[in-house]
């Protein structure tokens, strides 16, 4: 029996319970586009956050959780497969010329829950296909409305919320409400801003948004992360990142409304994360801590003794499949994607940490591509306070993504470089270009994770811990990768990993 499964026995007589009498339990998933922890819960005293905040009251509010992935559909997938990326095929952005989708045998979420009569529900963006894969029974999206009206225009989605709500059935449900802020658009529809941070806020050409008041930051108060440059240019960015994370804090607010006015926040449990880090040097496609850690708040009606509490436990969003699987009392199907080896989610439930707090200490991620043409594959735990990342194509410049290439930090690093200036910066640009096969830090003394100490010594005994346990999830969640990049993957033959002598 898998660690966060309930007893076989168990499950048709809760299911039946749940459907004659017993409290109904809903499940509410709100997920930031690239959003960090600018928030109050996260201790952010410049931010404005009054609803994430009210949030965190009512949560368990964990500090060490990480993506899978730091790259949008690859995230969003495993969010809703409890997969990663490698293994549920997702390998980057699905849109356009991308065209990224996960294998058509995949089980997601959305597919499971439907088939145990669970109504599920999707406003905001999906970025993830194929359709038959991740099916919502009520579907607001990028696939039928404007991104920017189901995304972030928070009294559209509020009254789609209050739609699905009153549609809704005796059936519990799973309502899916994936912002689209804070998400940079500087490259797509510049004229709002380069965090669309002018959308709907009533100047002219920009649109009105009825529900949101908007609010301005000065540059200089920011608070600038120590993997972003602290120049003016960054610290502008971020100000423009303030506005449009103070809109969805306003979305949440009403999305919450909305059940509190159907009668339902008291039977749903509530989950608030974000699909991978910041956009800014550092941050998303990178596996550092900077590109992967995120914000989690867990609220569950049904325990009252965990609210306002912090955990230091590590958690995965990978987690998330697994645990709202058991939030439903939905058993995790037994098949194969390939017909060859059995699908087993490396997740955990993790309800457990609402009764106490729990002694996980382990995370993984892996990625592959972020656009079509940024292949550079790395896998990563994350394992106590040291993490270990595997950059596998690290003879090749890291690759830049579009929006983040003409955004105004981005470019004042390259203006500054290229001028012999200052970039105020905690690394340069051929550093963060050209990495090592293999980077070890130790965040307990390197927090900012700057010190390359794989090649040390003192800290063999922990790279070879680290690389094994890395090692051993890959195979065990299909890494076709597991055998790069000095060798080739021969399943039909043993050892299976068999060498390239190309000098790696």
């Amino acid at each position: 029996m898998r660690p966060w499964a309930l007893p076989p026995p168990l499950l048709p007589l809760l299911a039946a319970l749940q459907l004659h009498g017993a409290p109904q339990r809903n499940v509410l998933l709100l997920l930031a586009d690239d959003g960090g922890f600018e928030s109050g819960a996260y201790n952010n005293s410049v931010i404005r956050t009054p609803n994430l905040d009210a949030l965190a009251r009512r949560s368990l509010v964990f500090q060490n959780a990480f993506t899978a992935v730091s790259s949008c559909s690859p995230s969003r997938a495993s969010i809703l497969t409890g997969l990663p990326q490698h293994q549920n095929g997702m390998y980057g952005l699905h849109q356009d010329v991308h065209h990224f989708n996960s294998f058509d045998g995949v089980r997601s979420l959305p597919l499971l829950l439907r088939q145990a009569h669970i109504r599920t529900g999707i406003i905001g963006k999906k970025h993830v296909g194929p359709e038959a894969v991740y099916p919502f029974d009520f579907a607001y999206t990028e696939e039928n409305s404007s991104v920017l009206q189901v995304g972030r225009n928070i009294t559209r989605i509020k009254m789609l919320v209050r739609k699905f709500l009153q549609s809704q059935d005796e059936r519990p449900f799973f309502l899916y409400v994936a912002f689209h802020d804070p998400h940079r658009c500087g490259h797509s529809q510049p004229q709002y801003g380069p965090f669309c941070e002018r959308f709907g806020n009533g100047e002219s050409g920009m649109g009105w948004i009825p529900d949101w008041r908007p609010q301005r930051y000065s540059p200089g108060d920011v608070q600038v992360p120590h993997f972003v440059p602290d120049m003016p240019a960054a610290r502008a960015d971020l100000a423009a990142q303030y506005t449009t994370i103070g809109r969805m804090d306003q979305g949440v607010g009403l999305v919450l409304q909305e059940l509190r006015r159907a009668g339902v926040l008291n039977s749903t449990l509530v989950i608030y994360t974000s699909d991978n880090g910041i956009p800014f040097p550092g941050g998303r496609t990178n596996l550092y801590r900077s590109g992967t850690a995120e914000p989690l708040l867990l609220s569950s009606p049904a325990h009252t003794g965990r609210w306002g509490q912090v955990s230091q436990a590590v958690a995965s969003l990978l987690d998330l499949t697994p645990t709202i699987l058991d939030w439903f009392s939905v058993p995790y199907p037994t098949y194969s994607i390939f017909g060859r080896k059995e699908v087993q989610l490396t997740g955990k439930s993790l309800l457990p940490a609402l009764e106490r707090e729990q002694p996980w200490a382990t995370a993984f991620s892996s990625q592959s591509h972020h656009e079509v043409t940024m292949y550079y594959p790395m896998r990563a735990i994350q394992h106590q306070q040291f993490r270990l990342v595997h950059n596998l194509n690290y003879r090749m410049p890291f690759p830049i993504d579009q929006d983040f290439y003409v955004s105004p930090t981005f470019q004042d690093l390259l203006n500054r470089t290229r001028a012999g200036q200052p970039t105020h910066w905690d690394k340069t640009l051929h550093e963060y270009y050209y990495r090592q096969r293999w980077e070890l830090f130790d965040c307990s003394r390197d927090p900012g994770e700057r010190h390359n100490v794989a090649a040390d010594p003192r800290y063999a005994v922990v790279f070879e811990r680290l690389r094994s346990q890395l090692l051993k999830w890959q195979w065990d969640t299909g890494d076709p990768w597991v055998c790069a990049p000095d060798a080739v993957l021969e399943e039909k033959l043993s050892p299976q990993c068999r060498p390239l002598h190309n000098e790696l």
